[in-house]
């Protein structure tokens, strides 16, 4: 019979490094999608780091169509945690289990993202990229691992408990002409994707308070009233 361990296992297991880091156009995690997925259109490159930097480490990856990538939450790390959080699903009021959620608040503070591949960049200068859709990350995110979708990974049977609830969060955008044309084109359904999803945290409905969410080099200021977002002001940043 095998002896358990005689030391704890955390200090048997290898400290992990990332592997990647993601390039995104979020300067902050304001306005990032409370999920991958939810905004096609958004784009993320993820450039490997040396000593992973090398074709041989993405070689058949293109194979894939989607990928999970492992990441850590860089901008929302604490030194405590706690086993109850309270989902912005559920209004910011009503608590559940930490391994309940998906609550960056966690004891190691990983994150877990369902991508698209768009494309594979082998030879890019400093070592390969990935060019994927969907992403739900912030400019500069540690990637710890990234793994290939696999069909076992579906479940159409799946219940998926208090996030089936109150998903009624979208609202209408209102982006008007002479704003829109201060957005560069190739950004610009990604923007109104990503205002669409109401960034604005659960608990804050004052119609009146104006926001501001960074995308890709601007300020984005905007207000919510009665199930419309209105964008009133974009700056460069």
């Amino acid at each position: 019979m095998t002896e358990p361990p005689t030391e704890p296992l955390a200090d048997a297991v290898r400290p992990i490094q990332p592997v990647a880091v993601a390039r995104t156009e979020f300067p902050t995690k304001f306005g990032i999608p409370r999920q991958a997925g939810l905004v096609p259109e958004l784009r993320a490159r993820i450039e490997l780091l040396p000593p992973f930097a090398t074709p041989d480490a993405v070689r058949g990856i293109d194979g894939f169509s989607h990928l999970w990538l492992i990441w850590g939450f860089s901008a929302a790390l604490r030194e405590e945690w706690s086993p109850l959080v309270r989902p912005p699903r559920l209004g910011g009021d009503t608590k559940v289990g930490v391994f309940a959620s998906r609550s960056p608040f966690r004891p190691n503070g990983l994150g877990l993202s369902s991508v698209r591949l768009l494309e594979v960049v082998p030879d890019a200068p400093g070592g390969p990229v990935l060019v994927v859709g969907g992403a739900d990350l912030m400019d500069g995110t540690p990637i710890y691992d990234i793994k290939p979708y696999v069909a076992a990974d579906a479940h159409p049977d799946a219940t998926l408990g208090f996030t089936a609830q109150n998903t009624g969060y979208a609202v209408e955008v209102d982006l008007p002409d002479e704003l829109a044309e201060l957005v560069p084109a190739e950004h610009r359904a990604a923007l109104v994707g990503v205002l669409a999803q109401d960034p604005r945290p659960a608990w804050q409905r004052d119609p009146d308070r104006v926001h501001g969410v960074g995308f890709a080099g601007l300020d984005v200021r905007f207000r919510v009233a009665d199930g419309v977002l209105h964008v009133v002001e974009v700056v460069p940043q």
